[in-house]
């Protein structure tokens, strides 16, 4: 079957999908890192701006530049960074690369960095050390206010989440984020994924 067919049915099959009342797209979030104005003129020269490489949700875009991640135990991982840029830089991983890097990052909501974990980031032009700033994060929905509205929640709330399939099961303690420049989706990480077969085109919903 021509390649370009089968794109077109399965972009057919996933709005249709996604647009059932209670189906809620899940996006599976790989380890990246936020960086200030400051650490990536660090990192990777001063006056640098990212290259757009991917558009996510809410305005924000996958790089293609990434940096490499230096735990306690000096063993190494690389991330790939975000934008735009934030006041603040921060590393988001998964508890099993925590574990690669021999430190505790704490689980939190992105931004919530205050006393988090410590990490160093080193680019082709430099290397920053944080001493806060290293975080696990928090399951979550992001949702613009009329889906908002149709599921009976606010900005937030917690709920669960019920996945399907072999290793489906039901998530709990997600975390809803509420705003007009989101678009509807859950946001979980690797071995969140992993754990209940999830991939890129799973939907969940809300129980």
């Amino acid at each position: 079957m021509d390649e370009k067919l089968i794109r077109n049915i399965t972009a057919r099959v996933l709005r249709e999908i996604t647009t059932k009342p209670d189906g809620i797209p899940i996006g599976i979030s790989a380890r990246h890192v936020h960086l200030c104005r400051k650490d990536l003129d660090t990192l990777f020269g001063a006056g640098h701006e990212l290259t757009f490489h991917k558009e996510l949700m809410g305005g924000q875009f996958a790089a293609t530049e990434t940096v490499t991640l230096v735990g306690r135990n000096s063993s190494t991982l690389k991330a790939r960074v975000l934008g735009p840029l934030r006041v603040a830089t921060q590393a988001e991983i998964s508890v099993t690369d925590s574990r690669a890097l021999g430190i505790t990052a704490p689980l939190r909501d992105s931004g919530d960095i205050k006393d988090s974990e410590a990490i160093t980031l080193i680019g082709p032009k430099g290397a920053v050390y944080l001493n806060e700033g290293c975080i696990a994060a928090r399951r979550h929905i992001h949702m613009p206010p009329s889906d908002a509205s149709r599921f009976g929640v606010k900005d937030k709330d917690t709920v669960s989440a019920e996945v399907e399939g072999p290793r489906g099961g039901i998530l709990k303690e997600v975390l809803v984020r509420v705003d007009p420049s989101f678009t509807l989706e859950m946001h979980i990480d690797t071995d969140e994924a992993n754990a209940f077969g999830i991939s890129a085109n799973t939907i969940a919903k809300i129980v």
